[in-house]
């Protein structure tokens, strides 16, 4: 197959002197924010699990609600971008964001099931606006060799946001709650205790609200290197000759990214139900909660390390160890009890921490001119996060603890990913833009 011609990388070799540097630091406070927001899910749902007395299936409903906007969102969000640019969709994300984020306080006053699904949604629609066009440009505005570890630095700042998160949701929401300070994480609440504890939800939203504001501003004033137009038109001529399903990576990627999102989000939101158990931690929600921000503490430094090993160590040697030893904490979660099964659960944040950002950049490699729609594809595919519902009613039929074997099965396919699934078919040369103020 003839090699398809392509423009200079940015910040390589097109002397732009664009600033690249100040475009990561301001993307890296984009990763901050929805890594943060995203997360104190993990405490607002067994708080709302109480309160409005959800089974775990219907707990895992909002999370999937979360998913499918992203399934809903992406392609939109990409029509966008293309209409207005990557700033102003940053921007216009942060605004869906705060708007869904406010939304949570009438849905906290009326006590509504259905307002905090809508709130879930609207929010989870912000963030994959910002997801579709952060991800990519991070992923091409470098040498594609270091594509893996950028993308893993400027994650292990959105792993900062959803190991802070767990403390703020922990002191603002289960801190102040009659249902998160009871022992071993049960409580019959009244009818009043459960008006009183869903207010508590209020003051945590509003600060996220206008701190999402705040940012927006920020964002609109910043002069954020746009991608070059030239270069779009030339993938759009250049992609009419090759087809997404001629490379392996990218048609084992998709899947993968939806497999691990299960993984991912089962034991995120499911964490604080499982320590809470007598015969796992016996804690209280809100102390349940302050561990949970170790399962993130360890995504973060995760994160940092994979960045750094990925400069020797190939991406997929790397995601190959950690589906492996993913898969072994999560088979002792399933089967162990009291502290050793806390601190497996624990542990797997270490082990996920490297696993979306290394799939992501292994599935765009050798697209070339195809690069724009694959990664609508695998940012479409975290909508494999929705499926976490099944979880929820495994949880609901066979125990929670059982639950977390579908979470060791997910880890097995990213094995598999990251030992064949992962090698490209039909590389083309990289496709990347020129990039300009």
């Amino acid at each position: 197959m003839p090699a398809v011609p392509v423009q200079p990388r940015a910040g390589a070799s097109s002397g732009t002197g664009a600033p690249y540097g100040a475009a990561l630091s301001m993307l890296a406070t984009l990763f901050f924010m929805w890594g943060f927001i995203t997360v104190i899910n993990g405490t607002l749902l067994p708080h709302l699990r109480s309160v409005m007395v959800l089974s775990y299936s219907q707990t895992t409903l909002i999370e999937s609600v979360w998913f499918i906007a992203y399934f809903v969102a992406s392609v939109p969000s990409a029509k966008i971008i293309e209409r207005i640019g990557y700033k102003k969709s940053m921007v216009t994300g942060l605004i869906v964001m705060a708007v869904g984020a406010l939304i949570m306080i009438p849905a906290s006053m009326l006590l509504s099931y259905g307002v905090v699904l809508t709130a879930m949604f609207v929010i989870a629609s912000g963030i994959a606006l910002l997801q579709v066009a952060a991800n990519p440009y991070v992923a091409v505005i470098g040498p594609s060799e270091s594509a893996s570890s950028r993308l893993n630095l400027v994650q292990a700042f959105n792993s900062m946001g959803t190991t802070l998160a767990p403390l703020f949701g922990a002191y603002l929401i289960l801190g102040r709650s009659v249902s998160g300070t009871t022992e071993g994480g049960a409580a019959a609440l009244t009818l009043e205790q459960r008006l009183a504890d869903a207010q508590t939800v209020q003051l945590p939203y509003l600060i996220v609200a206008g701190v999402l504001l705040v940012l927006a501003i920020v964002i609109a004033r910043f002069k954020l290197p746009a991608m070059g137009a030239a270069v779009s038109r030339h993938s759009r001529e250049a992609r009419k000759n090759h087809s997404l399903w001629q490379h392996r990576n990218l048609v084992f990627g998709v899947p993968a990214i939806a497999i691990y999102l299960i993984a991912e989000i089962g034991v995120g939101n499911l964490f604080v139900n499982f320590v809470s158990q007598p015969d796992i931690g016996n804690l209280t929600h809100e102390q349940a909660g302050h561990y949970l921000f170790l399962l993130w503490g360890g995504m973060m430094v995760g994160r940092f390390l994979g960045a750094f090993l990925m400069r020797s160590v190939k991406p997929e040697t790397v995601l190959a160890v950690a589906s492996a030893l993913a898969f072994v904490v999560m088979t002792i979660t399933t089967f162990a009890h009291g502290p050793v099964a806390m601190w497996a659960l624990i542990s797997v944040g270490l082990f996920h921490s490297i696993m979306f950002p290394t799939i992501f950049t292994l599935g765009i490699k050798g697209l070339g001119p195809l690069t724009e729609e694959g990664s609508g594809l695998l940012i479409m595919a975290i909508a494999g996060g929705a499926l976490v519902y099944f979880q929820g009613k495994f949880a609901d039929a066979y125990g929670l603890q059982a639950s977390f074997i579908i979470c060791a099965i997910c880890e097995l396919y990213v094995l598999f990913y990251a030992l064949w699934g992962s090698k490209a078919t039909n590389a083309l040369e990289d496709e990347v833009a020129t990039a300009v103020e």
